[in-house]
């Protein structure tokens, strides 16, 4: 197994700046590197911020995520060239898309999109045009061309090598008139993790990604997959939610799989949690999920 190195990506380009871009600062507070035994890799600053809707995408600082896109993409690259498994602290979600692109530089790779939203809209349905609530669809190379197809390599990831889990937003983006989720993308939302328990759906989830002809995976974790009650700190609440031992268990199953290349970290909002008791556990969570990977269980 790789050594993990950590990445810090705090980019809000696609959300904005409430508190999510010191999300790596207070993890690393809470011990993260030293707990994980992790190398720091170094740090991908974000441009400025522009709070204007562009007119030609409708979206939030197109042009500053696809630059930043490409610049992940060559750090994230350069761990993985340097025999380490990435831990990319965010950030808000649209780190992914550098993530994703520096993987399909290499090949066909898959991804583990673990999230309360599924993240699917189209430009015209997002209120304030946040590419945060769009990833996934850019990802899989639905949206504005400028971030659908970096680097004309779009999509980054096919429909059928995503599994979206613990996801609980069905009736919230089908109001606000989300595009619905393409048929071949498999979908373990949170009532179907309940129904088959969290370790059994995460293995279901592995062997789904491990199906195609994926060289490996992605995992993607965006913290506001917890229960709205255990993780209050994120800037879009919805009730429900993972508990702390079920999202520990799946990333357990997740990153034990040696065909996991990589662990991305979002949305967590350190401006919410004024005593650090969230990022303290968040930081415990992450340990124990990369245990198997790091020999260090806490």
């Amino acid at each position: 197994m790789r050594k993990p190195a950590i990445v810090e990506a705090p980019s809000v380009l696609g959300l904005r700046p409430s508190g999510v871009q010191d999300l790596p600062a207070a993890l690393l507070g809470a011990g993260l590197a030293e707990r994980l035994g992790a190398v720091r890799a170094g740090r991908v600053e974000a441009t400025a911020y522009d709070p204007g809707r562009d007119g030609s995408t409708g979206i939030l600082n197109p042009l500053g995520i696809a630059r930043y896109s490409l610049a992940l993409a060559d750090a994230v690259g350069s761990v993985l060239d340097g025999g380490f498994f990435p831990v990319v602290l965010g950030g808000d979600c649209s780190i992914l898309l550098g993530n994703l692109l520096c993987l399909r530089r290499r090949g066909r790779y898959g991804l583990l999109f673990l999230d309360g939203h599924t993240d699917f809209y189209q430009p015209a349905a997002e209120p304030t045009g946040e590419a945060a609530s769009m990833e996934l669809a850019l990802a899989t190379g639905r949206g504005p061309r400028l971030l659908a197809d970096l680097e004309g390599r779009g999509p980054l990831v096919r429909d059928e090598d995503v599994v979206a889990f613990g996801f609980r937003d069905a009736c919230e983006s089908a109001g606000a008139g989300m595009q619905p989720l393409p048929p071949g993308l498999l979908t373990v939302d949170l009532e179907g993790v309940r129904a088959a328990g969290a370790g059994a759906a995460a293995r279901r989830a592995i062997e789904r990604l491990g199906d195609g002809g994926s060289a490996g995976f992605w995992v993607h974790l965006d913290v506001d997959v917890l229960d709205d009650a255990l993780m209050p700190a994120v800037d879009y609440r919805i009730p429900g939610g993972l508990t702390w031992p079920e999202l520990e268990s799946v990333l357990r199953i997740a990153l034990a799989d040696e065909r996991a290349v990589g662990l991305d970290v979002t949305i967590f909002n350190p401006r919410l949690d004024p005593d650090g008791t969230l990022a303290a556990r968040l930081c415990a969570c992450l340990c124990r999920g990369l245990s198997a990977r790091t020999g260090h269980g806490s």
